[in-house]
Order: C-alpha cells, then sequence, then structure tokens
C-alpha cells in the first residue's frame, strides 16, 4: 500500500502540522510520497530530514527576528518575508539551522513542491532532484505569498506561493499511485475560505501577472472544492483529514508566542489518529 502526506501550508498556522509531523518521527510514521504547499513545503523537507523539533523552532523561535519578517525588510527589499534569510542563512550549512540535505536525499519517499509560475498561472511539481546542497530555491518559490513577497525565481522562472496553484492536491496524490492519503490542514476542516483578502492581494499584482492574479482569485474555491472532495474520500476510507477544531488565535502573520506553542501541542495531539488511520486501511487492502 502507498501511503502519501499532504501539508496545504497556511504561514505561521504551520506550525500545527509542525506538531503532527513530529509526532509522526516520534512514532517512526513514515509515507511513500509527501507534498508540500507553501510553508508545508519546508515541514515535509525538515520532516525527510528526520529533523525532529527543526519545524517546531522555524515557527516559534525565529519569526520574532527582524530579519525573518518586517516593515524593515519591506523598506529595504520590498518583501515582508525574507525567504532568502529564512531558507538560506539560516537554513544552509553552517547556518543557525540547517537542513539536513543528505539526510533528505537518502530518505526513499517520493517529495513533491508545489509552486505556481507567476507569467502562466501554472502548476509546478518540484521533485526531490529540485532541491541542491544549500540551494532550497524551491521552498522559496512555494512560500512567495504575493504582495508579502516577489515571486521567486527558480533557473529563470518566477513563481509565487504554491497555493495559487494546486491548492490542495489531493487528486495528484492518487495520480501518483497512492491508495490512501493524511491531509494536513491548518484551519478547522468546516471553515470555508473566503476570497475577500485574495481579490485584494490579485489587485496588486494583476498589472505585472495577469495570469498568477486570476489564479488568487480563484484559490478560495479551489481550496472549499478541495475539503469538499476531502470530505468525500474520508467517508469512503480513502483518506483521514488532520486539522485543528480551533487556530488557537493563529493566523498567516500571527506572532504570538503562547498561540504558535499551544497550536503546536495541538497539532501533537491530533496527530494520534493517524496509525489507526494507516493500519486499517492496511488490514483492508484498500484501494482508491
Amino acid at each position: 500500500m502507498k501511503t502519501a502526506l499532504i501539508d496545504v501550508g497556511g504561514g505561521l498556522r504551520g506550525v500545527y502540522a509542525a506538531g503532527v509531523l513530529d509526532y509522526c518521527l516520534d512514532e517512526k510514521i513514515a509515507f511513500d510520497l509527501c507534498i508540500g504547499i507553501s510553508a508545508g513545503s519546508a515541514n515535509v523537507a525538515a520532516y525527510l530530514a528526520g529533523q525532529r523539533g527543526r519545524n517546531y523552532r522555524y515557527y516559534t523561535q525565529y519569526p520574532f527576528r527582524k530579519e525573518y519578517m518586517s516593515l524593515q525588510n519591506f523598506r529595504k527589499k520590498k518583501s515582508y518575508l525574507d525567504l532568502d534569510y529564512i531558507y538560506g542563512t539560516l537554513s544552509v550549512s553552517g547556518g543557525e539551522d540547517p537542513l539536513d540535505y543528505a539526510a533528505l536525499a537518502a530518505n526513499p519517499a517520493e517529495c513533491l513542491v508545489v509552486a505556481c509560475n507567476a507569467q502562466t498561472g501554472e502548476t509546478k511539481y518540484f521533485d526531490k532532484a529540485a532541491f541542491h546542497q544549500d540551494d532550497y530555491s524551491v521552498l522559496k518559490a512555494s512560500s512567495a505569498i504575493p504582495l508579502v513577497c516577489h515571486p521567486y525565481a527558480v533557473e529563470g522562472t518566477a513563481y509565487y506561493d504554491g497555493a495559487l496553484a494546486d491548492t490542495i492536491p489531493i487528486e495528484k496524490a492518487f495520480a501518483m499511485g497512492c491508495d490512501v492519503v493524511v491531509l494536513l490542514l491548518t484551519k478547522p476542516a468546516d471553515t470555508l475560505r473566503t476570497d475577500k483578502k485574495d481579490r485584494i492581494l490579485a489587485r496588486g499584482i494583476q498589472r505585472r501577472y495577469p495570469m498568477a492574479a486570476q489564479r488568487l482569485r480563484g484559490r478560495a474555491q479551489r481550496y472549499n472544492d478541495g475539503v469538499a472532495l476531502a470530505r468525500e474520500l474520508e467517508r469512503q476510507g480513502k483518506l483521514l483529514i488532520v486539522a485543528p477544531e480551533n487556530t488557537e488565535g493563529v493566523d498567516t502573520l500571527t506572532r504570538d508566542r503562547e498561540a504558535l506553542e499551544r497550536l503546536y501541542r495541538r497539532g501533537y495531539r491530533d496527530a494520534r489518529c493517524i496509525p489507526a488511520f494507516i493500519a486499517g486501511a492496511r488490514s483492508s487492502g484498500q484501494r482508491p
């Protein structure tokens, strides 16, 4: 049976998924395919590298530094989040908290990082071969929130946040031969996304990146459709949704250390349903 894990990201709400993934590392739960979108891409990378606690630090320590995100960054670099600091300075060899690239590369699991082509609006799935020692451009590309960040270039092509493209890539996981999927959401599963903020952001990039703006305006509907599909597949026993009952007051860019800690702990607790789901699927010989 081929298993998949999808982490849809959500900015600093991704601390919830960090708790889930640390539980998986503690319990030695492995997946055959991991797909990360936006902040979820970095979560997945550290998980596949076996670095328990690394994601936790990236949510509860570093965001409080002005180098990570600040108006100073925006004034100097026109980017509130400094992706080069997060996935470069901190993450490279010799950095304060490096990604263990060798362990990531050696892990037999497949890995996909989702990004949105800023010019065409098309979905780009970067595989593990796109990672290189001390070059984690694909994580920057997948995490480049419109207006909050510039689009990030990989091999000459500019990309925006993967959530603009394949917001909840369930169909991609099954197309790659997976039998069951564990889906990590960072807001309650019954929360419908609205497009109010997305339309504001879309106006900001419309002139230069009209196709990405169009994708941004449709993100809420794709997210809601993806959750609806997930619920149906969950009823069929093919998918497990792991989502918080509430976000503990954490939003995309919320810097509240206690709230982040609470959401992390909630993720760790909620992950306890995963072993039974996988065991049940294996015993039933579940196929999609």
